[in-house]
């Protein structure tokens, strides 16, 4: 019997209630979901029905909040007679929004600061009272944070400090700028505050600008192949294979930057591929398509440029998920032109795929599924508009203090550059992909079959580099390292500082650090444990294990072939597609 017609003496569950709520608003619920795809009000809304099931663990949450705004109240009203008493409530040491003076010497700051910060705690304390499913309640909490962050008095002209302090310093002149601001974003950015002034960047010249040729070009990705820089190069050549859900260059950034400027200085033959941005007329493109006419095509080009039968390769993100892909389609298929990998920050099984779970069980697939196949492709905003929702404090709510309150102009910075410039999605591909390996995991669980061939991962005989970033949101350093148990051949596992582009963007000069440990065991706490931490990039143990698979040195290839000859110089059409 469904929910809706009810049954005598069925007391009706969270969800259920929740079911109910959404029949009875009809239409109107039938547009927040297609808004909300990740369903984050049908979660908050089966909270809210629990809650009304247990006013018992209401009212001991609510005792709490109480207790701790008469504790907060207390040592402000001893701080605004010189005592500074402690108050209940401390800032996470990792944000950033108080670190003005004034939220610890002026008692009405700090005041403020404690009242918000108990409500939000009360807020969280309320959903791990409710007693639902670990899954909704994950999500009600996501839910919860952004419209916290939203509400956090560093968003306000008249609560921030700071922008106070600019105000009256500048007279007026940061308020000035500021509306400027907002109003320019709500022009020409959809109303979210700029994260980056682009227009310090051009491609070819201080983006994408390692020199080199496009040696091939079909309807899905341009073949770059990077000009050498030492009289001589390792016999097996790089072909770097990038996410096609940004654009390539996140892996050429600007000089000095770049990961495929220093491999090229390193003395590797560097290909890299740079895909299309999809439109409405790849809707039926399939994650077939993107093996086949993608890195399996390299591969052949690659081999008939360079007359080498084998090939390092280096994969990222999802571009390293593909490689994985590959390797297995190629080892099922009794081929092994692959000499070793590279995965950075790339997950393979999807059992815990982090805070990008909020977004992609099921139903909210089921929803985003239904959206796509109406246009054909994911528009890149959509997709920005997730990674944004993930890190709201870093990548909205920070930009709306400094740009709209502090009247700052967004920084040039190329990270935040290559992140503005998103690329759509093909709704098959990308159908697939989510249901796959996010929903059923059937890659890690040797159950995918893809280009009609049975994956099975423990067949990969190459060589693995596993690359992971401590702080990643988007794919887990532990998710990461469970790739550790699934490939058949040697694998080495490092462990990078920063979260999931950072810890790529690693340059020789940079201040970060990364872990090494030779032992694999299978509890990746237990492995970090054991683990050396070195100071600065990975890219130098990287450069170490990757030469031991590159063969001798020999002169350099030419630039293409009598069959693929230089069609443009680098960085090609694909990337300035918009």
């Amino acid at each position: 019997m469904s929910p809706s017609t009810g049954a005598e003496g069925h007391e009706p569950t969270p969800e259920e209630v929740g079911l109910l709520a959404t029949e009875a608003l009809g239409p109107e619920a039938q547009a927040l979901a297609e808004f909300d795809t990740a369903g984050f009000a049908r979660a908050l809304g089966t909270v809210t029905a629990a809650l009304a099931q247990r006013p018992l663990q209401v009212l001991e949450c609510t005792t709490r909040y109480g207790a701790t705004l008469a504790a907060g109240g207390w040592s402000t009203l001893a701080r605004s007679f010189g005592f500074p008493v402690a108050g209940p409530m401390r800032p996470d040491g990792r944000d950033h929004r108080f670190q003005d003076a004034s939220w610890q010497h002026h008692p009405l700051f700090y005041g403020m600061q404690q009242w918000y910060l108990a409500w939000s705690r009360w807020l969280h304390d309320l959903i791990d009272a409710a007693g639902v499913e670990p899954a909704v309640a994950e999500k009600a909490h996501a839910a919860t944070e952004f419209l916290v962050d939203a509400l956090s008095p560093t968003n306000f002209l008249w609560s921030n400090p700071a922008a106070l302090r600019r105000a009256v310093d500048t007279r007026g002149l940061s308020v000035l700028a500021g509306l400027r601001n907002f109003f320019h974003d709500l022009a020409y950015n959809g109303g979210k505050p700029s994260q980056v002034d682009t227009s310090a960047f051009r491609l070819g010249e201080n983006l994408a600008a390692t020199p080199g040729q496009v040696v091939f070009r079909n309807d899905l990705m341009e073949l770059i192949q990077y000009s050498p820089q030492t009289e001589t190069t390792f016999e097996v050549p790089l072909l770097l294979s990038p996410p096609w859900i940004n654009k390539y260059y996140i892996m050429d950034l600007a000089p000095g930057r770049s990961f495929v400027e220093w491999a090229v200085s390193q003395g590797h033959t560097v290909f890299a591929i740079s895909y299309r941005n999809p439109d409405e007329s790849m809707r039926n493109v399939a994650l077939d398509d993107y093996l086949l006419s993608g890195p399996y095509q390299a591969l052949d080009v690659i081999a008939e440029i360079t007359g080498t039968d084998q090939v390092n390769i280096v994969g990222l993100c999802l571009g390293g998920t593909l490689t994985v892909m590959l390797i297995a389609h190629l080892a099922a298929n009794g081929g092994h032109p692959v000499r070793s990998a590279t995965l950075l920050n790339t997950m393979v099984d999807f059992t815990d795929p982090g805070p990008m779970g909020h977004f992609l069980d099921s139903a909210s697939v089921e929803r985003l599924d239904r959206r796509m196949q109406r246009r054909g492709y994911l528009e890149a905003s959509e997709m920005a508009g997730m990674f944004d929702f993930l890190r709201a404090r870093d990548l909205i709510w920070n930009y709306v203090s400094s740009g709209w309150l502090m009247g700052e102009k967004p920084p040039a910075f190329d990270i935040l550059a290559w992140n503005a410039d998103g690329t759509r999605m093909p709704a098959d591909m990308h159908s697939f992909y989510l249901r796959c390996c996010y929903v059923e995991n059937q890659l890690a669980q040797d159950q995918m079959t893809l280009a009609g061939t049975e994956l099975h991962l423990k067949k990969v005989e190459a060589d693995a580099y596993i690359l992971a970033a401590k702080e990643d949101h988007i794919a887990p350093w532990k998710s990461s390292y469970a790739t550790t148990r699934l490939l058949g051949g040697d694998v080495r596992f490092v462990l990078s500082s920063s979260g999931h582009v950072a810890g790529i963007v690693n340059p020789p000069r940079s201040r970060r650090v990364y872990w090494t440990n030779d032992d694999l065991p299978a509890d990746p706490e237990e492995w970090r444990a054991g683990a050396e931490q070195h100071e600065g990039s990975w890219w130098h143990d990287w450069a170490a294990w990757i030469a031991a698979r590159a063969g001798a040195r020999r002169p350099p290839p030419p630039m293409g072939s009598t069959k693929y000859r230089p069609i443009e110089p680098a960085p090609g059409t694909y990337v300035r597609q918009k």
